[in-house]
């Protein structure tokens, strides 16, 4: 890379939703430089710890970027099917994909293999320069351009940079944008399960009194990721058991649904916030993914929410360069900003319902919780409308989504 360089896009940050930006910014002709601070390696092996639920909308975009068929497809498990209930009560649902003539409610895969295979995408591009296990030392921007310089003495200049670098952003910090935040009071334990019995390619949650447990399906037929939401202390004792504890404990805690469950990896857990950044755009500056919100993991949707961000910067950044505007002034940045938030703060209201009404033992809440999710379960055409929303798919959802 040369000392200096012009670029009319800058992302910071090489995870799944700064690379999917590039890859659709590049396809309209954009010339887009990745500063990603780690590096992007093959997934082999045992699973890693941090997998997600991908939703069919995002499908669609990593299809319509090129990046799918790059996928391991050996470590993506698509599932048919979902289950929940209420382990202290009556109320149950489950989703079934044949229901409304779909193969699949989404997948299951590791973030990384996400990550990989939209790097071996984003290879393929003469206008996207990678520049790997590097950091940002400084940034600033001016009236027609930013200027940001790299750890290595590097320095590149773009119409607008995009902050895609995570919930810690670097990028948000130093411009000294403010974050609404709460603590969920949770801790989430993540680990990878050998169960007796096969998942079936469901995806299983259960609501207990201090949070919820998830069985995501993995590659195998008896291997799943755990996403296991507790309070802290409760947290320390289950990372402070042994391994023959913590399987009876969680075995039990998930009604013996697979029957034993052996530990099939480390267990690691870290706290569980909601952040929303008081501003997603700025005069040459768009936040993405998790440095512009951060979600409880109730239903899988974060990533879902980040490849969001995505399609819509590109949606909304290819329309202004090809109608001859500035593609970093705030002024034509707005609406993008106003979109963003909108869909964030639907979620994140809709997570925060969710998780006070399915916490804690209030007899009423618990009533109505189990007649809610008995009602929804047995009325086809709301049922319909819960599948729908699982998968992703509503109402202006962005181009390369649909």
């Amino acid at each position: 890379m040369l000392s200096s360089q012009a670029y009319d896009i800058a992302i910071v940050g090489g995870g799944m939703v700064g690379l999917a930006t590039a890859i659709g910014l590049a396809q309209a002709n954009l010339n887009v430089v990745v500063i990603d601070a780690g590096h992007t390696d093959a997934v082999v092996g045992e699973p890693r710890l941090r997998v997600s639920a991908i939703n069919k909308a995002s499908q669609r975009l990593l299809e319509n970027l090129g990046a799918w068929t790059y996928l391991d497809t050996s470590r993506a498990t698509p599932y048919q099917k979902m289950a929940v209930w209420d382990k202290d009560g009556f109320g149950k649902i489950a989703f079934d994909a044949n229901s409304i003539s779909e193969t699949s409610l989404g997948a299951i895969i590791e973030n990384d293999a996400i990550s990989f295979a939209l790097a071996k995408r984003v290879a393929e591009f003469d206008n996207i320069t990678h520049i790997e296990n590097q950091r940002l030392v400084r940034i600033a921007f001016g009236e027609r351009e930013a200027w940001l310089t790299l750890a290595n003495g590097d320095n590149v200049s773009a119409a607008l940079v995009i902050a895609a670098d995570g919930a810690n952003s670097w990028v948000r910090e130093q411009c000294k944008i403010p974050l609404t935040f709460w603590d969920y009071g949770h801790h989430a334990i993540v680990a990878t399960i050998r169960t007796e019995m096969p998942h079936l390619a469901t995806a299983r949650q259960v609501f207990l009194q201090d949070g919820p447990l998830a069985f995501l399906p993995l590659y195998e037929d008896n291997l799943c990721s755990i996403v296991w939401s507790v309070p802290p202390e409760r947290a320390n004792e289950l990372l402070a058991m042994d391994k023959v504890q913590f399987e009876r404990n969680l075995t039990a805690a998930f009604d013996g649904r697979l029957g034993i469950c052996q530990l099939e990896s480390e267990r690691q857990a870290f706290p569980l916030r909601m952040r929303y950044a008081r501003h997603f755009a700025r005069h040459r500056l768009v936040l993405a993914g998790d440095a512009a919100h951060t979600i409880h993991p109730l239903a899988g949707q974060g990533v879902n929410l980040g490849f969001l961000d995505a399609a819509s910067i590109i949606e909304v950044i290819s329309e202004l360069q090809q109608a001859g505007k500035d593609i970093g002034d705030y002024a034509q940045l707005r609406a993008l900003e106003r979109w963003r938030k909108a869909d964030a703060m639907e979620m994140i209201a809709a997570m925060e319902g969710f998780k006070r009404l399915f916490e804690g033992t209030n007899p009423l809440k618990k009533a109505i919780r189990d007649l809610g999710l008995n009602l929804v379960d047995n009325v086809a055409g709301l049922k319909t409308v819960f599948i729908q929303q699982a998968m992703g798919n509503k109402s202006a959802l962005p181009k390369l989504c649909r």
